[in-house]
């Protein structure tokens, strides 16, 4: 029986299938097969299940990947693969043009985290009825242009809805952002009775529970088979793992310039006849994007608190 891992708890995991949501348990012959290397079940993963009872199941069988989001492993002294989240197909990061007001070097390291896992990310920028669409582009437009798809929507007026709903259909989506920009109530207003709480989908910020608590997968009443992503763990994706040197990968307007840069291992920081500082200097790159390189490199946005 086909199905798929919405939740872990513990040695046991909640798999959606076409009679409804059984708690499942590894096989034991899977449990021998594992690799230490690799998270042998993760939420996301399509499984095939042998019934048991009317609410039960074991996990018979895994099928392959396509996508990840991941990690390090925590403790692991050797590369090993902690599997957060299975066969995401997109991110959809939400800022507030106010009410928060929106830090867009925080934006920065969302973005970092999702090319460093290969995942497309959209942007939706909320409430927009509190400044109006140009001084959201003021601030936000910066992404339009190096071709992130931008959304901008307001739950009070209704806008963008329709476009949330056709990006989110028969995909599997990590929605994340700050807390207060109202992830909540975008996805309440796109299915009214769905009754997402307030802090159902967790907040970026939140503290300590994002170390404890595994993803979950929240399904959509409309597609085949759309899902949202809760994905706590998403606070420890350690931009700490990414080499320094490849760090300027992850910022899609330096792309272009980091192979004519004379040094092979520049940090595009002070080294002479770097590429990418010429390109800042000319402005072919935005300079509040750099400064955010620049402290991403240095480490400062890991503290969160500032926020």
């Amino acid at each position: 029986m086909p199905g798929v891992v919405v939740r872990a708890l513990g040695h046991h995991y909640e798999v959606e299938t076409d009679d409804g949501i059984r708690l499942c348990r590894v096989r034991g012959r899977l449990l021998q097969e594992r690799s230490r290397e690799n998270t042998l079940v993760a939420v996301g993963d399509r499984v095939e299940i042998v019934p048991e009872g009317k609410k039960k199941g074991q996990i018979d069988a895994v099928d392959e990947r396509d996508s990840v989001l991941s990690r390090q492993r925590p403790g692991s002294n050797r590369p090993a693969e902690d599997v957060i989240l299975a066969n995401p197909d997109q991110v959809l990061i939400v800022f507030a043009a106010a009410q928060p007001e929106p830090h867009t070097r925080m934006l920065d390291r969302f973005l970092v985290i999702a090319e460093a896992n290969e995942l497309p990310a959209i942007i939706c920028v909320n409430k927009i009825d509190l400044t109006g669409l140009e001084k959201a582009r003021e601030i936000f437009g910066v992404y339009e242009a190096l071709g992130y798809p931008l959304l901008y929507a307001s739950v009070t007026e209704g806008r963008g809805l329709h476009e949330l709903h056709e990006l989110l259909e028969d995909r599997l989506t990590v929605v994340t952002g700050p807390s207060g920009v109202g992830k909540s109530a975008l996805i309440n207003a796109l299915h009214p009775g769905l009754n997402l709480r307030v802090g159902d989908l967790r907040d970026f910020e939140g503290k300590g529970q994002h170390t404890t608590r595994s993803a979950q997968l929240i399904r959509l009443p409309f597609g085949a088979e759309t899902y949202i992503a809760d994905t706590p763990g998403i606070r420890e994706l350690g931009l700490y793992e990414i080499d320094p040197g490849s760090l300027a990968f992850y910022f899609v307007e330096m792309k272009p310039f980091i192979h004519d840069c004379h040094f092979p291992n520049c940090t595009h920081t002070h080294e002479p006849s770097c590429a990418v500082r010429a390109a800042v200097e000319r402005g072919d790159i935005s300079a509040e994007r750099y400064d955010s390189y620049l402290r991403v490199l240095d480490g400062e946005d890991l503290q969160l608190e500032e926020w």
